[in-house]
């Protein structure tokens, strides 16, 4: 299993959780005019097994995922449908605000 880096943010529309997988932090990914820039500032500088990370999202108003293996989890566990997935440079990205 793996892990990812998660935060955790309380909003004025709820609480939002921010993952994304470990080996991408710190990584910018470009395609067109889109601009994907994973900083720890955001994505926080803990890491959580992608169980914690599931949890954490199941309680959340809005999220921001980034990662082939963060997104998987929440499209397996039902959090995410897979057509509001998009990818930049080859990364899936995807992010829900529930209503």
């Amino acid at each position: 299993m793996g892990l990812v880096y998660a935060r955790s943010y309380k909003t004025e529309k709820g609480t939002m959780v921010a993952c994304c997988d470990k080996e991408l932090l710190g990584q910018i990914f470009r395609e067109g005019k889109l601009k994907l820039s994973l900083q720890t500032n955001f994505y926080g500088n803990a890491t959580v097994d992608l169980l914690e990370a599931l949890v954490l999202l199941d309680g959340a108003d809005i999220l921001n995922l980034v990662g082939e293996n963060i997104v998987r989890a929440a499209i397996e566990k039902g959090l995410v449908h897979p057509h509001a997935v998009i990818s930049i440079a080859g990364v899936p990205h995807v992010q829900v605000m529930r209503v």
